[in-house]
């Protein structure tokens, strides 16, 4: 019995995963790749020193604005409340203490800009063209085995609208056409712009491009779980920029060679 309820435990933990956002959401999405994973370990770690400061901040303001005031005998006869012009002691502190806080919490940094550099092969590419208002994508594959044959899909996502939304839809989230990519594949990103700019961003996939108009931006992901994830263009590009979301279906591979198949879009 121990053993079917840690088993059923384990199932239920590796099925719930948050991949959208909800009503009253604080945190970040689940981590669908190893960038995401690394930027939410970044985020938690900032947040101690986000606290820690924050509360030395406010307990420095409470000891002026309370203690050290004329109502409390301020420069009077008691030694504790003397004032001083010059302490060398507390400018070496306060000197020292910012930039060793800053060299923590810049160091992390550093792996994070090194899990986005440029993967050296991606035997898949994405091209992604914003427009007013939908996503226009090319999914283009190079087979680099004798395995699976080249091909190539073009196709447009619009937003689903309301009226046309099946139960347990997301309103303002689903797409007619949803960008089907494959896990535990290096995909490279290709994103611009047809007209404004626009914004490719993931939360889960720990991805936001800038599509600019004549500009093409770069990008590389490994995605390393099957799920459908969610976003939307997050830059303000119209009157209907709140209606061109994205949906990303990462899927397994058809065998250890094979990508994705024409038959998938």
């Amino acid at each position: 019995m121990k053993n079917l309820f840690s088993v059923n435990f384990f199932l239920l933990v590796n099925i719930c995963y948050c991949d959208a956002s909800y009503v009253g959401q604080i945190g970040v999405q689940d981590a669908a790749t190893y960038t995401m994973e690394w930027l939410t370990y970044f985020y938690d770690y900032i947040m101690l020193f986000v606290i820690t400061i924050g509360v030395f901040v406010c307990w420095i303001l409470y000891q002026s604005l309370f203690i050290y005031n004329k109502k409390s005998n301020f420069g009077g006869s008691s030694k504790s409340n003397q004032p001083f012009t010059h302490h060398e002691l507390l400018e070496i502190i306060w000197t020292f203490l910012p930039g060793y806080s800053l060299l923590f919490i810049g160091s992390p940094s550093f792996y994070l800009l090194y899990c986005y550099d440029e993967f050296q092969f991606t035997n898949i590419t994405v091209k992604i063209i914003g427009h007013q208002w939908y996503w226009t994508y090319q999914v283009t594959h190079y087979n680099a085995y004798s395995f699976a044959d080249d091909f190539s899909a073009d196709f447009e996502a619009y937003m689903v609208p309301t009226s046309d939304l099946i139960e347990g839809y997301f309103r303002l989230l689903e797409v007619d056409n949803k960008l089907f990519l494959p896990c535990y594949r290096h995909l490279r990103l290709l994103v611009t712009s047809a007209d404004v700019l626009h914004s490719w961003a993931v939360p889960a996939l720990g991805i936001k491009i800038d599509a600019c108009p004549g500009r093409l931006s770069q990008a590389f992901i490994y995605i390393f779980r099957e799920g459908v994830f969610y976003g939307q263009c997050s830059e303000i590009c119209g009157v209907n920029h709140g209606f061109m979301p994205i949906v990303v279906q990462a899927v397994k591979p058809q065998s250890s060679f094979c990508v994705l198949t024409l038959s998938d879009y």
